[in-house]
């Protein structure tokens, strides 16, 4: 068995500092946008699907060193500020199975996250959004984690916190939790995630491993 591990809002907790600095860097450069539309629209989503879709409906580009210039104002930032998610050290050490990371940020981003929450040293491997052709919703990235894992998609559970992961993991014919306990996620976000295709939700890590045996149990 294979767990996977959205790494932003599952294992840190980063979404509402991370929506803060993109908001302040796109306002800088006059394409208004608040961290709460930041937060509704775009968590879940790669840097290359939002800026597509921020260039689109602006009808104008985004500098072309704006990925650089959000990077090292994100690394920046995280390094300084970013916690993890209450009890998930503990949650992922307690689960007797395989593990890995799959997230939409890039690889340095992952890299910084991790070695700042004192998480590195529980995965296996981290993979990342610029590692495939497309990002979330669509079911590259897991499926991706999950070959170089060498697991089936009927073999892996994920952990997700985003209706773009969700929808995600479940086109990638796996499991997932959604996980509601981030500082991002609001009320009726549970809905949202089941809604989106979630095989149950949990808000509190230390849930997480009864959580992951229960699903393997039951084959469902």
């Amino acid at each position: 068995m294979l767990v996977i591990f959205d790494c932003d809002g599952v294992l840190v907790d980063s979404e509402p500092l991370a929506c803060r600095i993109e908001s302040e860097l796109l306002s800088e450069l006059g394409f208004s946008f608040t961290a709460d539309e930041i937060l509704r629209r775009f968590v879940g989503t790669s840097l290359k699907d939002m800026t597509a879709q921020i260039e689109g409906e602006h009808g104008r580009p985004l500098p072309s060193d704006f990925g650089e210039r959000l990077t090292r104002r994100t690394l920046e930032r995280f390094d300084a500020e970013l916690q993890p998610i209450p009890g998930v050290r503990d949650a992922v050490l307690a689960l007797p199975y395989r593990r890995c990371v799959a997230s939409s940020s890039g690889p340095e981003r992952i890299a910084l996250s991790l070695r700042v929450t004192g998480l590195a040293d529980l995965f296996e491997n981290a993979y990342s959004a610029v590692e495939v052709e497309r990002g979330k919703p669509a079911p590259d990235l897991f499926l991706h984690a999950a070959a170089r894992m060498g697991a089936s998609p009927a073999e892996a559970v994920v952990v997700e916190d985003s209706v773009f992961g969700v929808q995600a993991a479940r086109s990638a014919r796996m499991r997932v939790i959604g996980f509601t306990g981030g500082g991002h996620c609001g009320p009726g976000h549970a809905s949202d995630l089941m809604a989106a295709g979630a095989t149950s939700t949990i808000d509190d890590m230390r849930a997480l491993p009864l959580r992951v045996a229960a699903i393997l149990s039951r084959g469902a």
